[in-house]
């Protein structure tokens, strides 16, 4: 089996990582210089946004949405689990990973505009590199973070993946 430790401490030096709101660290590497429109509306958007993410040192991203679609892309270390809840409550769980050695992991992973979502590594100690590419763009405007007590209330079947800042 590879050798999938990182040294997280020299990538978020290396890459000029910075601490997420909602857990982990990040920076910003494009934002499209095209303008879209989303469909009904006449505001005028970028038309992506796309991050590294690092989720290390038991850090996880919290459970949150946005109002677009996002895309998670796996570049380095262990794996990590995108849990998704949709509309209708029903949670997916997405193992992010490196798929040439983990068997049951993807490269990539979806998450539909307006579904809750949160990341933890699979393991304990793990640490991961990836990216997310949301279209059209991110903006923190449209972030919205769980409330433990609303979100435990709305979705009681789920209090094993409590994972709320």
């Amino acid at each position: 089996m590879q050798d999938t430790r990182i040294d997280s401490q020299e990538l978020i030096r290396r890459l000029r990582l910075e601490p997420h709101p909602e857990g982990g660290y990040f920076r910003e590497t494009y934002r499209a210089e095209q303008a879209v429109h989303r469909a009904g509306s006449t505001e005028s958007r970028y038309a992506a946004t796309a991050i590294y993410f690092l989720l290390c040192d038991g850090a996880h991203s919290a459970w949150h949405r946005i109002r677009s679609d996002e895309v998670w892309h796996f570049y380095a270390g262990d794996p990590i689990d995108v849990h998704v809840l949709d509309a209708r409550g029903k949670l997916t769980t997405h193992r992010l990973g490196n798929a040439l050695v983990y068997a049951n992991a993807a490269f990539r992973a979806v998450v539909h505009a307006g579904d809750w979502f949160a990341a933890e590594c699979a393991s304990e100690s793990g640490a991961a590199l990836v990216g997310c590419t949301v279209a059209p763009d991110f903006e923190f405007s449209e972030f919205d973070m769980a409330e433990r007590g609303v979100f435990e209330a709305r979705y009681p079947q789920h209090r094993e993946r409590n994972i709320v800042n």
